[in-house]
């Protein structure tokens, strides 16, 4: 039933671009109280190590778990003197093909030496940044040996390269865009990045001048991410000590901070996941928590993980073994918190508390620490990016996918329902409508709507009422909003010709709200494990059943109509994915300008980042968007012009 009418102030008051994510932050709350209480019922260590194995066990289980060790081919291509130590320059492939480019800093005197491992923060030039720079020598020049590696996207390891060898994208931009067609597969850009880390380590403990029993990790930022990633997982970091990352979920939520694609894991939230596991998982292990009081890694945030871990350090024992340093900086590892990781890495890994000063270093430029003959290693013979990695998992998912649909379509169904996180019609709530204005046309009439297909989600569409209407409506979906076809003369305009009622909504979050927020919505629901074209689905259901009953009684309508649906650009997955769920909902469903298939977009790697809002996490280990289209009978489905994921048109 339409609503009497309102005005647009009440749309105003919604606030429509924190709308999708103020309901996912409420959700995200419900699950930081849920986990504080399972965190609160901590008393025994028995309980503790029961919760770190949960922890752990659901860690690797985000992650999609890793590959199988290969060899690491680790050669040592050259070598810088220093004072008080020496750098080699190191190549080793952490997946075959898939080299990794790394600086060793080896003190002088007596091997075998304590070794700590730098992963780097989002710098371009990686371990060619001047404070991993001076922050590996400080540590070589007080006696502990320092492996700082390039990630990948950074330094020598772009993992996307322009025509002329040079990097396509900055590397928090590639790391995003690798991010699409990981979670596609049911994996993370983390895990690229987590397994260069223990490959690294690898590399670290089988040198003989290394004493694999005293290994430490320390980095900034995304360093500081992988280092508390790696130290909750791999148990032969000894000693850690990240640096301007941990805070809490909580405020992250709270103060809507964008992240990178491998700081945002599948499920974390609602798995009961805090940054203060990444120290509880490990405890009682000595970490030193890193942090600057002005940085964006809101530092009451910080302070609250290091009291929960705090607590359980003193409940096992050691309450001695963790500590937090904060210096009156912004975000950045500065020279007071270099200071304090080497003096951390010294009390525990040499048994020596000693005040460390930095004092004068001398850095080398990025030339200087080069390993490969051309700067980046995918020139190099034989090398596989980690775009080629996934187009290789994705081929070994290809033909479980054609098992799937050919022995058990119905049992497939059932599981891109699952997948996509989307219940069945008759567990949707009704769709409420507030009618906004109406407004005369030629032949027609345009009334705007705020229709709410659940609680507090509100979707802004224009409804057309032809003068002369047939029984048949239309939902047209479009990926750049309502407004798009709604001209006189165009697309919608002709079917209202025919006699068609038609709705042209907004999808959720769009139209009225920036990337940057549709980014930041996109990795909270990720989070939850919500998938963000799941929701969308929901209300494209939610909306045909609110057409099919226009006019009558929505409870019952005396002659249901019949719905037919368009989708075009973003939009057609969406469409399709609600057809191929709920057929009988739709008479026809039309793609128009639709991406093609989810496992080309994986092989052709490069995708633009306005693909993510369509990924679902595990997509491709089930189904590819080819496989819904066939599940509806060929007269119910229309393809126009399918595209790749830049909108290049494709043949089927």
């Amino acid at each position: 039933m339409v609503n009497q009418e309102t005005t647009f102030p009440l749309w105003e008051a919604l606030e429509p671009g924190l709308m999708v994510y103020r309901q996912l932050q409420k959700r995200a709350h419900e699950a930081f109280e849920r986990r504080r209480l399972a965190y609160e019922a901590l008393e025994t260590s028995e309980q503790i190590t029961a919760y770190q194995e949960r922890l752990r066990a659901f860690f690797l289980e985000t992650l999609g778990g890793f590959p199988e060790r290969t060899p690491l081919r680790a050669q040592v291509v050259g070598e810088l003197p220093g004072d008080g130590y020496r750098v080699e320059k190191v190549i080793f492939e952490s997946q075959p093909g898939h080299a990794v480019t790394a600086a060793m800093y080896v003190p002088d005197g007596a091997a075998p030496h304590p070794g700590v491992l730098v992963p780097c923060g989002h710098s371009t030039e990686g371990k060619a940044t001047d404070f991993y720079q001076r922050a590996c020598i400080l540590l070589a020049q007080n006696g502990l040996a320092a492996l700082c590696y390039d990630p990948i996207g950074q330094g020598e390891r772009s993992q996307l390269l322009d025509d002329a060898g040079q990097p396509k994208y900055g590397c928090t931009w590639e790391h995003t865009v690798l991010g699409v067609g990981a979670i596609l597969l049911g994996t993370n850009t983390a895990r690229y990045r987590i397994y260069d880390g223990m490959r690294a380590l690898d590399y670290l403990t089988s040198r003989p001048d290394i004493d694999p029993e005293r290994i430490g990790c320390t980095g900034n930022s995304g360093g500081g991410t992988l280092t508390s990633f790696l130290m909750a997982l791999d148990p032969r970091i000894f000693c850690a000590a990240p640096s301007c990352f941990l805070t809490s979920l909580r405020r992250l939520v709270d103060i809507r901070l964008p992240q990178d694609a491998e700081q945002n894991l599948f499920r974390e939230i609602a798995g009961g996941m805090e940054h203060a596991d990444f120290l509880i998982m490990r405890a009682p292990k000595p970490t030193l928590m890193c942090t600057a009081t002005r940085d964006y890694f809101d530092i009451t945030g910080s302070w609250d993980t290091f009291r929960q871990a705090k607590r359980i350090y003193t409940r096992l024992g050691f309450a001695e073994r963790v500590d937090l340093v904060e210096t009156d900086a912004t975000h950045g590892f500065t020279v007071q918190l270099r200071e304090a990781v080497v003096r951390w890495m010294k009390r525990w890994l040499l048994q020596r508390d000693e005040h460390v000063t930095e004092g004068a270093l001398t850095t080398r430029s990025a030339i200087e620490l080069q390993c490969t003959p051309q700067g980046q290693v995918l020139l190099q013979s034989g090398a596989r990016s980690a775009f080629q990695l996934n187009a290789e998992m994705d081929a070994r998912l290809a033909a479980d996918r054609r098992a799937l649909w050919q022995r058990a379509p119905r049992e497939a169904l059932g599981q891109v329902r699952a997948t996509v996180g989307v219940p069945p019609l008759s567990e949707l709530p009704g769709c409420e409508s507030h009618l906004v204005s109406s407004t005369p046309r030629d032949g027609y009439t345009v009334e705007r709507l705020l229709l709410s297909p659940e609680a507090g989600i509100f979707l802004p569409a224009l409804l057309f009422r032809p003068a002369q209407a047939s029984e048949d409506v239309c939902l047209y979906l479009h990926g750049e909003g309502k407004e798009t076809d709604a001209g006189d003369g165009g697309p919608i305009a002709k079917l209202v010709g025919q006699g068609y009622t038609v709705l042209a909504a907004d999808m959720r979050g769009l139209g009225d709200e920036d990337w940057g927020q549709i980014h930041r919505n996109f990795f909270l629901a990720y989070r939850l494990g919500t998938s963000y074209l799941g929701m969308r689905i929901a209300d494209t259901l939610a909306l045909g059943q609110f057409l099919q009953r226009l006019g009558g009684d929505q409870d019952a309508p005396a002659t249901p109509r019949q719905v037919h649906l368009v989708g075009v650009g973003e939009a057609g997955p969406v469409a399709l994915h609600a057809a191929a769920l709920e057929p009988d909902l739709f008479a026809t469903v039309t793609l128009r300008r639709s991406l093609h298939s989810w496992s080309r977009l994986v092989q052709d790697g490069d995708t633009p980042l306005s693909q993510l809002m369509n990924a679902v996490h595990g997509a491709l280990r089930s189904y590819d968007l080819p496989d819904l289209v066939a599940s509806l009978p060929p007269e119910r489905i229309i393809v126009e012009e399918p595209v790749d994921a830049f909108g290049r048109p494709v043949t089927p």
